[in-house]
């Protein structure tokens, strides 16, 4: 069944999935702040760089209005950390009474932020270790292919089955807090690093300084996961951030691809987050205590 589905956001994920969604015949929206990429959008489509470098698009419909979105039934929240309140406010008015919300957002918090303003029952959470590059307004190139798992859920049902569809790699899971916070340690280790050096995530590996500093950082996050009783899904932090930037050598993190542009970083929900939550817990985090400072300074 073809569904009507409104992708939140305008960058790098969200054109992804709008496009392969698109691709499949599902009638895709999408709603962002962006004036130039959402001229490229409705100009040219959702266009995506394929690895063998041709490039394709897809027909879609963005806007800045909510208004242009109304009694929206099918949402994928893929904004950064940093704007999630507002994309709380505004679908707010626009969520239809059954409808459903899907964050696959970084960081923690998101889901929370949302349920406040929407309800608990409207919010599903999920995660996704796809990668994609935003290379111009409406144009993205597709990264390591990832997977995206999400939490059990009956209600998500029609979303699920437009991303089987859209030739996404998908899984269920009981826990999605166990891989949100599995991807957060990763996010944490690789991400500062790869800003603060503006350097692709493989060269992480390139010089024992920083593998030193990113086995650091995930130790750190993998305490405070501890002490917040999450079950990880895997047994070693260090050997899960070393494989996930030896598979992803040549990728530009989402953090690097922000820093460079002057946008702003989810720092806040990634070492922010870990250093807070530690906190919290009498778990010192200098490591990521000093990330979070210095991307912030940048």
């Amino acid at each position: 069944m073809k569904e009507n589905i409104l992708v939140i956001g305008t960058g790098a994920l969200s054109t992804l999935f709008a496009a392969r969604l698109s691709e499949s015949g599902h009638h895709v929206s999408m709603l962002g702040t962006w004036k130039d990429g959402i001229h490229a959008l409705n100009q040219n489509g959702a266009r995506v760089s394929e690895l063998d470098g041709k490039e394709r698009a897809f027909q879609v419909r963005a806007t800045d209005d909510p208004g242009e979105v109304q009694d929206v039934k099918h949402a994928i929240v893929l904004v950064k950390s940093w704007q999630t309140k507002r994309v709380a406010e505004k679908l707010k008015g626009i969520l239809a009474p059954d409808g459903m919300v899907l964050t696959l957002q970084n960081g923690l918090g998101n889901r929370e932020t949302l349920a406040r303003d929407l309800g608990a029952g409207r919010v599903a959470l999920g995660v996704t270790t796809t990668g994609a590059t935003l290379l111009g307004p409406g144009l993205v190139k597709v990264g390591g292919e990832g997977v995206i798992s999400l939490e059990q859920n009956q209600a998500l049902g029609p979303l699920e089955a437009a991303l089987r569809s859209s030739n996404f790699n998908l899984q269920i899971v009981n826990d999605a807090r166990s891989l949100m916070w599995g991807k957060l340690i990763i996010n944490a280790a690789i991400n500062p690093l790869t800003a603060l050096l503006q350097v692709p995530n493989g060269e992480l590996l390139s010089h024992s300084w920083t593998r030193k500093a990113m086995s650091a950082l995930a130790r750190e996050a993998a305490a405070v996961a501890q002490a917040e009783q999450i079950s990880l899904p895997f047994s070693n932090p260090i050997e899960a951030v070393e494989e996930v930037a030896r598979k992803t050598a040549k990728n530009l993190s989402s953090m690097f691809q922000d820093v460079r542009r002057g946008a702003p970083t989810e720092i806040d929900a990634i070492c922010g987050a870990v250093t807070k939550r530690g906190e919290a817990h009498g778990i010192a985090t200098p490591y990521n205590r000093s990330c979070w400072q210095l991307v912030k300074a940048m």
